[in-house]
């Protein structure tokens, strides 16, 4: 995992290159072994023997989801926390470690009951802003000079990315984790000859984790939260919109979390989160490399079996989300091109509808599909479109959007989209191009099975989802989808009232696009224009070399089709570093 500011960002390169090769058909099956430890984890194993390592992840069944207001972005914090190390790794005294902590908390405690009375203060208009340090009582100065001086006692003892270190001195590369709605995913690969290693490592921090610095981390996190969301243009406005689009659901609100809940979030609520979500019983453990089985599965049972199952289940997540009787409709003002973005409500992950949207999806999408034929080549009227159906684990949505061409609307656009969608309402899709969406999801087939680390995430998706096995069934379910099925599915779920659109023009006084965008397409583009922001914050010159070689390294690694996007963050790196080091 990356742990500071906006390079965590970069997880989601990687991550959304994976997926990228993870195309909805699947028709070569996955040899993968399943085995159940006493404790209730899971274990899936993929033999591999094509190179000499071992990529392994586990999954904790756990993502923003599964949070509530108050405790939004504890399940991203988490990621952060599951780095910190042992009693054995990160610290030089772990007795001293302890009673630091300790003593943290009891500050803390103090802090807890002194920022309700500012809270009361702020309901009351006695002050205007939570957030600005003139507002807090003297108590609570004093109280945080403490605080930050325990936390100095911490940092003499600690052993910073320690265990980074051990991983990285026996050859292990690419360690990280990313957090979305619905999981929680830790991933390395390993050589071969470390996997004993890497269930050493894992079954440690899950066993015996200790949560050291936690308050900084969840000042880090806050910090990371500013740069990605409300230091980019249309963070704050997409953060909004998807609040405005979920009524009910628990995807109401960001990854990430709201900014009153990640500054009030304890260590004793962490505490009771990880026993909830992070037992034995709530983990999937995966392997995908050159191992064999029989060997590996003793020594999971070895290492991760001598975790105690959690006292109490995961609870389900059971607010649905009501039918929308309207539409709903957002006008912002943004430092970016005028573009449109529209959502509809669908269905969730192996929902008998999902594939057929997916088919729909792609049969819109990409330069081949009719938005691009009809509105960039045809009418002219936008510069990029895209299309892509979501399905969630406890509910989904499709997104259709695109960016007006000077001289034309965001409106424009929009309807322009809904025509190319009534065309699939009033007419069947032709053989010839079903089947050539068809063959383009079988083509996908083999990329995906080029190495252990797209097959890894594969298999991290789909058992954070709800069901791996969906790796190898989903394949003749998007064979089975006929062009009746594309026509219904169509009908039924893009209506007006079920829909949320936003429309974007731009602010006055702003510039146009960043040229260097040309060569992305439209889903790209919004991945760089999200982390260029906090390249462009970024004033620490070593950080920036780190995550200059790290796309570097992804570079000559991943698809050709990722490869414009990487172009771009390095270029805007390496002007970043430049007038960093000109100063």
């Amino acid at each position: 995992m990356v742990r500071v500011g906006w390079r965590a960002s970069f997880k989601w390169v990687a991550f959304a290159a994976c997926m990228a090769l993870m195309a909805p058909l699947r028709a070569q099956q996955v040899p993968v072994i399943e085995k159940t430890l006493p404790n209730g984890m899971r274990l899936l194993m993929v033999e591999r023997h094509d190179e000499p390592t071992v990529s392994g992840a586990w999954v904790a069944h756990v993502g923003s989801s599964n949070e509530r207001p108050g405790l939004t972005g504890i399940a991203h914090l988490f990621e952060h926390m599951m780095f910190k190390g042992t009693p054995t790794i990160g610290t030089k005294d772990y007795s001293k470690d302890l009673e630091i902590i300790a003593a943290q908390e009891r500050v803390r405690e103090e802090m807890r009951r002194e920022e309700a009375k500012l809270r009361a203060a702020y309901r009351r208009g006695d002050v205007d802003d939570l957030q600005k340090i003139e507002n807090r009582s003297e108590r609570l100065k004093e109280l945080d000079k403490e605080f930050q001086e325990l936390i100095e006692q911490q940092r003499q003892i600690l052993v910073k990315n320690e265990f980074d270190r051990v991983y990285t001195t026996a050859g292990a590369s690419g360690m990280n984790a990313f957090t979305s709605e619905d999981m929680t995913a830790y991933f390395i690969t390993v050589p071969a000859n470390k996997l004993e290693l890497w269930m050493w490592m894992e079954s440690e921090r899950l066993w015996r984790p200790v949560f050291r610095e936690f308050y900084a981390e969840r000042d880090v996190v806050y910090e990371e939260r500013r740069l990605r969301t409300e230091s980019t243009p249309l963070g704050k406005f997409q953060e909004s919109f998807m609040a405005m689009f979920w009524d009910a659901s628990t995807y109401n609100w960001p990854v990430i979390g709201w900014p009153a809940d990640l500054p009030t979030i304890s260590k004793a609520q962490a505490d009771e989160f990880y026993g909830t979500y992070y037992a034995p019983q709530n983990i999937t453990l995966i392997l995908v490399g050159d191992f064999k089985a029989t060997d590996a599965e003793p020594l999971a049972l070895r290492y991760f079996g001598r975790i105690p199952r959690g006292a109490r289940e995961a609870p389900d997540v059971v607010t649905w989300e009501p039918p929308q009787p309207a539409e709903k409709r957002m006008l912002a003002e943004a430092e970016t091109n005028p573009q449109v973005d529209i959502l509809w409500h669908t269905v969730p992950f192996g929902h008998k509808d999902s594939y057929a949207l997916d088919v729909l999806a792609r049969i819109l999408s990409t330069r081949t599909g009719r938005l691009y034929k009809g509105l960039v080549l045809g009418s002219q009227v936008a510069t990029e479109v895209y299309a892509q159906q979501d399905a969630r684990k406890w509910a989904g949505l499709f997104n259709a959007g695109g960016e007006a061409k000077e001289g034309h609307t965001p409106e424009e656009v929009e309807q322009a989209i809904y025509a190319e969608i009534e065309k699939l309402k009033e007419a069947e899709v032709p053989d010839q191009e079903l089947q050539k969406v068809k063959n383009n999801f079988a083509a996908s087939e083999y990329r995906k099975l080029t190495s252990n680390l797209p097959i890894l995430f594969q298999l991290i998706v789909a058992d954070g989802l709800g069901n791996w096995r969906e790796i190898n069934e989903a394949a003749p379910k998007y064979q089975a989808v006929t062009a009746a099925d594309v026509k219904r599915v169509a009908r039924v779920y893009f209506t007006r009232e079920n829909r949320a659109v936003a429309i974007y023009v731009r602010k006055p006084g702003t510039g146009g696009e960043d040229p260097d965008l040309a060569e992305l397409n439209a889903d790209q583009k919004k991945a760089a224009q999200a982390m260029v922001g906090r390249i462009r914050s970024e004033t620490d010159a070593k950080k920036l070399r780190e995550n200059l070689d790290r796309v570097e390294a992804q570079l000559a690694q991943l698809s050709a089709e990722v490869k414009p996007l990487l172009d771009f963050l390095k270029k805007k790196m390496q002007e970043r570093l430049t007038q960093i080091e000109t100063k």
